[in-house]
């Protein structure tokens, strides 16, 4: 069996789930509702406090459709009921962000500011890390791909480069460093390389 797609899901008080036999699947919870779409093939049971997915037989498909189905499904439940969010660090001399009504504003080395609007469902907020005294953007929504395309798009405005560090970063990632050119004052007319 697919190690992921046995594993049942805790279904939190608040939450339910409803599965149409199209493979139509309705999550609704304290944070709102999500709707997906899901193979037909798959079974999802919900019994009580707890879901669990089954697979008709054991082809490789039906394998790669258990543990798909179980994963999106967690998402679903989890969305619903305590929502993701993902944290950008901003570093750069002059790197600002603000909130402007709903939007993002970002103010990152370019000659104007750079405007985000949010997709449905996502909402933005700024604070400032007591640290670096730099800006820290938080992504939240109900959905797992929503936030974490809204934030590729706005680590996208300036990726974080390698030799200084600057730009926006997630608050997980690690940038791999690169030294600068090395050997500036090197000879001046001197030998030449070979």
């Amino acid at each position: 069996m697919s190690r992921i797609g046995k594993q049942p899901i805790a279904v939190p008080a608040g939450v339910t789930i409803n599965a149409d036999a199209d493979g139509r699947v309705t999550v609704k919870g304290p944070k709102g509702t999500l709707v997906s779409t899901f193979s037909p093939e798959m079974k999802i049971v919900v019994d009580g406090a707890v879901a669990t997915i089954e697979r008709p037989t054991d082809q490789d498909r039906h394998r790669a459709l258990h543990g798909l189905t179980r994963t999106l499904l967690f998402n679903m439940v989890t969305g619903v009921s305590t929502g993701f969010t993902k944290v950008l660090n901003m570093t750069g001399v002059g790197y600002r962000a603000q909130l402007n009504g709903k939007a993002l504003q970002l103010n990152v080395g370019y000659s104007h500011p750079v405007h985000i609007e949010p997709k449905d469902g996502i909402s933005f907020s700024v604070v400032q890390d007591p640290a670096t005294r730099m800006p820290v953007v938080t992504v939240a929504g109900m959905d797992k791909q929503v936030v974490g395309q809204q934030s590729a798009e706005i680590r996208k405005v300036r990726p974080p480069e390698p030799y200084k560090g600057k730009g926006i970063r997630y608050s997980n990632e690690v940038i791999r460093r690169k030294a600068g050119k090395s050997g500036k004052a090197g000879a001046k007319g001197g030998a030449k390389k070979k």
